[in-house]
């Protein structure tokens, strides 16, 4: 009789119990798959000794994956540094050279700025201040400038001593009391003080206008040669303002001097220097003689 013609090859009982006792084997690990998740999820710690013996057990193999894996890493990236060496050395190599050229300059800048200082005469006096106080009060809209100054006959201020804050020359004290005085600011109409170019000394006069700005008046009369921009100091002429202090920009040029913008601001200064007033006369006889000049040996 001739076998079946759907009969498989290699059908027999003994493979048909094996596929039984596969899903019995899978229908039951599933199971109790089923019972861990369900006990592990109402209780996060009934399996922790099973996952931490598991975890002992395979930290052999881990701590080898992970050498590898990090040796791999570095390998690569051993690797791409070889072909990027040459592009971030010449980046650096730029950037050093950058900050080479931005040292230069600030030094060039810190140089210039010490020779501008030299020329506008901007030194600390030799005198000593007499007292440095708080500019309480100053007019802006007034017809008059004055400033009210925190100190008075009590710290030794004085009627005429001159008034400075750190970018210049203010004004000088007009009246006194035991706590406050009276300043009257440079911009003021009834105020003139004796000026100079800051560059080349040519002589003038900075007169108050009362409305925030100064007229240079030139001593000398002629071919102006004021420029825009160019700084005043006091001259020191007559005494009353030491010499060398900041007072003000040309702004304006006009055919007899220019118009002028005081370089300190009374209504943006805060604390201001009380000096005391310069005489020349007093200073000059106060100073020591010269030395003589050695006497030559005889028959030198």
């Amino acid at each position: 009789m001739a076998p079946p013609a759907n009969r498989r090859s290699g059908h027999s009982r003994r493979a048909q119990y094996g596929n039984f006792v596969s899903y019995i084997v899978a229908v039951a690990l599933t199971l109790v798959a089923g019972v861990i998740l369900l006990v592990s999820t109402g209780n996060h710690t009934a399996f922790a000794g099973v996952r931490t013996a598991a975890s002992d057990a395979t930290a052999p193999a881990a701590r080898v994956s992970a050498g590898t894996r990090t040796t791999g890493l570095t390998f690569w990236e051993s690797l791409k540094g070889y072909f990027t060496a040459g592009r971030d050395r010449a980046r650096l190599e730029r950037e050093v050279a950058e900050a080479r050229v931005k040292l230069a300059e600030n030094a060039a800048l810190a140089a210039e700025n010490q020779r501008l200082k030299d020329l506008l005469g901007l030194h600390e006096p030799d005198a000593k201040p007499v007292v440095t106080a708080h500019l309480i009060a100053s007019t802006s809209s007034s017809t008059r400038r004055f400033a009210t100054l925190g100190a008075g006959s009590n710290q030794g201020v004085a009627v005429g001593m001159p008034v400075r804050s750190p970018l210049g020359l203010v004004g000088r004290v007009l009246e006194v009391g035991n706590s406050t005085a009276r300043v009257l600011l440079v911009t003021d109409g009834e105020s003139v003080v004796p000026v100079r170019r800051a560059t080349d000394g040519v002589a003038a006069f900075a007169e108050g206008l009362s409305n925030g700005t100064l007229r240079i008046r030139l001593t000398n009369l002629g071919i102006n040669p004021l420029k825009v921009g160019d700084a005043f100091v006091t001259s020191g002429a007559g005494g009353l303002y030491r010499p060398g202090v900041a007072i003000a920009v040309v702004v304006r040029l006009l055919p007899d001097g220019a118009i002028a913008r005081p370089l300190s601001d009374p209504g943006a200064t805060e604390y201001v220097v009380v000096d005391p007033v310069w005489n020349p006369a007093a200073e000059n006889a106060a100073a020591p003689a010269a030395a003589p000049a050695p006497a030559k040996p005889v028959g030198g």
